[in-house]
């Protein structure tokens, strides 16, 4: 025990005294510890700059932080080390780069762009943060200069927001590694295209596209043996769309393909595809999809209830379904005009067939109307479904009023309350975002009497939702649904979206009891 006790003391007087107490107080004890320790205390601290104060504490910090393996800088204070940071002689690769910024300018990127490309072996993600509107500048406004982006051969993941500056495409050099690329709120200049880049074999090993808030991009071919997931949104401008991509599985086109430029082609050869939303324009005479033997998943633009017949919008919707006879999951979206819908027409008349589904998912942008026959035109054309999914968006526009004036047109086709459907199929359905109006309640209490089967509902009211109307919707719903379904009614805890609890009927003095109905009484609280 002595000589252990003797081996203790002679290792500990071999330790340097870090403590502020020690005989080096006052002295630089940070340089004392271990690079690899250095390293991990650093990788700690949130940004850059944080690091770089280390400078001050530790003579080897000068050295060290710039050697960290992962490095993060935030706002405008931080730029002067970026380069600097990457710059750094004998350092290792780094496997992520983090950039935010506000209001960034194009030289101060590509000061540090290239740099970043030499060292990085994983994710960069670069956001700049600003106010510059998507429609605020001159589509053909080529003065600013563009940044270059150069070809990051070890990237492994690259995720640019640009806020609206503008970029240039490399015309050589390939992106080895790279399996996933979002650019977004991007301006593309110069002669080389951006299809060239992110196909084969400039990208050999791509998985992920998403461009999204683009200008610029006129022509997009992407042919690429590796892609399995693309997504489109607001490429504005899109003449033309080719896509070659055998692997392909998920395919999102939304609003890019405009009728107000010339007429616009899309061919799409994706056998595997999965998941399709296109949210765009469409005519057989211009738009290809191919074969999509495997689809399971679809979602087809906004069915408009009212508007003008001329538009022919709805129309074009149908020419679309009619392409697709069976479908495992269908997305469909229900938009209502804002304000005043007396001059505009009904129709729902113009979708005639949906395909044959199983799972419906029925998103309504009401605006305060009633959409009780818009819903039900809808459920008559896939009787067959066996789970539906009613989530009840809200305004577009929180100004704007939430519940239409008396006598407005939306409550004409009333129809609807007295014809007879049959829902012999349907065993779940989902309702969120429920605000108690007379309309979402007059639309579940046809439900109820339509899905003769019904095994369970669960309703999700809407985050502003008081708790007392709560309960008096719990009690009218109670009333008049079947006892062998399983009713589950949730709330937001707050009043945000951050979490939610199941409501106890019992506890909130609905006058409901556990041994009268199978209602889901227990809390538990779990991410929104």
């Amino acid at each position: 025990m002595e000589q252990s006790s003797g081996d203790g003391g002679d290792l500990a007087a071999k330790r340097p005294d870090l403590s502020p107490s020690g005989a080096g107080a006052g002295e630089d004890r940070l340089s004392a510890l271990p690079e690899d320790i250095l390293v991990l205390i650093l990788l700690r601290l949130d940004t850059i700059t944080e690091a770089a104060r280390t400078s001050v504490l530790s003579r080897r910090g000068r050295r060290t932080w710039a050697l960290l393996p992962e490095l993060t800088f935030h706002s405008a204070p931080d730029h002067r080390h970026i380069r600097e940071v990457l710059e750094a002689t004998k350092a290792p690769a780094l496997r992520e780069i983090l950039v935010f910024t506000k209001d960034d300018a194009p030289d101060s990127v590509a000061a540090w762009l290239p740099l970043a490309a030499r060292r990085l072996s994983g994710t960069l993600l670069y956001h700049n943060h600003n106010t510059v509107e998507e429609y605020g500048y001159e589509e053909d406004d080529e003065t600013e200069a563009a940044i270059p982006l150069p070809c990051f051969r070890n990237a492994t993941a690259i995720d640019l927001d640009l806020g609206f500056m503008p970029l240039c495409c490399p015309s050589s050099g390939a992106f080895t590694r790279l399996t996933e690329l979002c650019l977004e709120r991007v301006r593309f200049q110069g002669t080389c295209e951006l299809g060239d880049v992110v196909s084969w074999p400039r990208c050999p090993g791509l998985r992920k596209l998403r461009i999204r808030h683009a200008w610029g991009v006129a022509r997009l071919t992407v042919r690429s043996e590796s892609l399995l997931q693309m997504d489109l949104l607001r490429v504005n401008g899109l003449q033309q769309l080719n896509v070659d991509a055998p692997l392909l599985n998920l395919f999102l086109l939304r609003h890019c393909l405009t009728r107000d430029q010339p007429q616009p082609i899309a061919n799409i050869s994706a056998p595997l595809l999965i998941t399709l939303v296109w949210m765009d324009v469409y005519d057989s005479s211009y738009v290809h999809l191919g074969n999509l033997g495997q689809l399971q998943q679809l979602g087809p633009n906004v069915i408009v209830v009212y508007g003008n017949h001329h538009s022919g919008h709805n129309r074009e919707v149908l020419r679309f379904l009619q392409h697709f006879q069976i479908i495992h999951k269908l997305k469909i979206v229900l938009g209502y005009p804002q304000g005043d819908i007396g001059n505009f027409q009904y129709l729902m008349e113009d979708i005639t067939r949906l395909p044959h589904v199983t799972f419906l998912t029925l998103l309504v942008m009401n605006e305060g109307h009633a959409f009780g026959a818009s819903s039900f035109h809808v459920l008559r054309l896939c009787t067959g479904i066996r789970k539906l999914s009613l989530v009840l968006l809200p305004s577009c526009n929180s100004e704007t009023q939430s519940t239409c004036p008396s006598g407005c047109i939306c409550d004409e086709s009333a129809n609807w309350k007295i014809e007879n459907l049959s829902l012999n199929c349907l065993r779940e359905v989902e309702i969120t975002d429920l605000s108690g109006a007379e309309c979402e309640v007059a639309f579940l209490k046809q439900l109820f009497k339509w899905a003769g089967v019904l095994e369970k509902l669960r309703i999700t009211f809407d985050y502003s939702v008081s708790k007392s109307k709560v309960k008096e919707v719990c009690q009218r719903l109670s009333s008049i649904s079947r006892p062998e379904t399983l009713i589950e009614f949730c709330m937001y805890r707050n009043s945000g979206r951050g979490s939610m609890d199941f409501l106890s009927l019992k506890d909130e003095g609905t006058g409901i009891h556990e041994s009268q109905r199978k209602f889901r009484l227990s809390i538990k609280e779990f991410a929104a």
